[in-house]
């Protein structure tokens, strides 16, 4: 599962692309959209990677 976690931020990025193209707007106007998926992305990632991390070292 962990080795598929690069596709959330593409997945919700290409989601949010269709919805700018649907709706009429411009890359630039949902610019700040792509920065939220991207930070909310790399924060799941770490709190996943930790979690791993964690328990991984419980198992020693």
């Amino acid at each position: 599962m962990i080795t598929r976690m690069f596709l959330i931020p593409m997945v919700l990025c290409l989601l949010w692309y269709v919805y700018l193209q649907v709706n009429g707007y411009s890359l630039k106007q949902g610019q700040k959209g792509f920065i939220y998926i991207l930070v909310f992305s790399g924060g799941l990632l770490g709190v996943m990677s930790l979690l791993l991390w964690i328990t991984n070292a419980q198992n020693m």
